[in-house]
């Protein structure tokens, strides 16, 4: 009888092998606003030849990182999953910033610092100021977000904060959503946020934030910024923010903010 095959401990190498390399950390940070695209696209994005785009996605797919999804003869990529998607978030923190050698580079990271995609919900500057307003008017109630990069929580890294459950859905913040038109998950207490990467501040995520990003897609109030997951605001989002929220357009940097 053959031997039962089991696994031993997880091996970190194998992802950490694959983020050594810069192309395919730049494919995922393409794709971390949860779109699907094809490999020319991410090829531009990584600045590699197509078929050298082929190979890096083929190891991200076969490694469990990226998914192929086919539709008639196209073949498009995304991550496979949230979290995917929270392991390029949790590195973003982490990382330094690219230094940014060019107008067009620093015209880009300034658009990226305002509002961008993160995989389902809203992050950047908007994401944390949308935060604060919830907050502020007592939809959700927990800590402000704030970040000490001196202050270590025991074995936690500096400048850690709870993302999981920090905050908590509150009888007004029902009604208000409601007033939205953002149908709140049944059976939703806990909400769950996220450590913005630039703002080092918490934006929301989980379903409530995804339910918010759904229902500002759907009024137009934000439109997808070509060719890289910025987000821009329309005319209707800043009269909307401005007017349902209280948020103005653009946002100021509150607290610490990294380039």
């Amino acid at each position: 009888m053959a031997p039962e095959t089991v696994g031993g401990d997880v091996d970190m190498a194998a992802v950490g092998e694959l983020l050594a390399d810069r192309a395919r950390c730049r494919m995922l940070l393409a794709l971390a606003d949860g779109r699907a695209l094809p490999a020319s696209i991410l090829a531009s994005e990584a600045g590699v030849a197509p078929s050298t785009a082929s190979g890096h996605l083929g190891r991200l797919t076969e490694r469990g990182l990226t998914e192929v999804v086919a539709t008639g003869r196209y073949r498009y990529y995304r991550l496979a999953g949230p979290d995917v998607a929270r392991l390029v978030e949790v590195l973003g923190r982490i990382a330094p910033a690219r230094p940014v050698r060019s107008l067009r580079e620093g015209t880009r990271a300034h658009a990226l610092r305002l509002a961008r995609r993160c995989y389902d919900h809203l992050a950047g500057r908007l994401g944390v100021a949308v935060t604060d307003a919830l907050r502020d008017r007592g939809w959700i109630a927990g800590s402000d977000g704030s970040v000490d990069p001196t202050e270590r929580h025991g074995h936690q890294l500096p400048g850690y904060v709870a993302e999981d459950g920090a905050y908590h859905l509150t009888d007004a913040g029902r009604a208000g959503f409601a007033g939205l038109g953002v149908r709140v998950p049944d059976g939703l207490a806990a909400v769950r946020c996220c450590v913005d990467w630039t703002e080092q501040r918490h934006h929301l995520s989980g379903p409530l934030a995804a339910a918010l990003l759904a229902r500002f897609d759907a009024d137009g109030w934000l439109r997808p910024s070509p060719g890289h997951r910025a987000l821009r605001v329309t005319d209707a989002g800043v009269a909307g923010l401005a007017d349902r929220l209280g948020v103005g357009w653009p946002p100021p940097a509150v607290g610490l903010s990294r380039a």
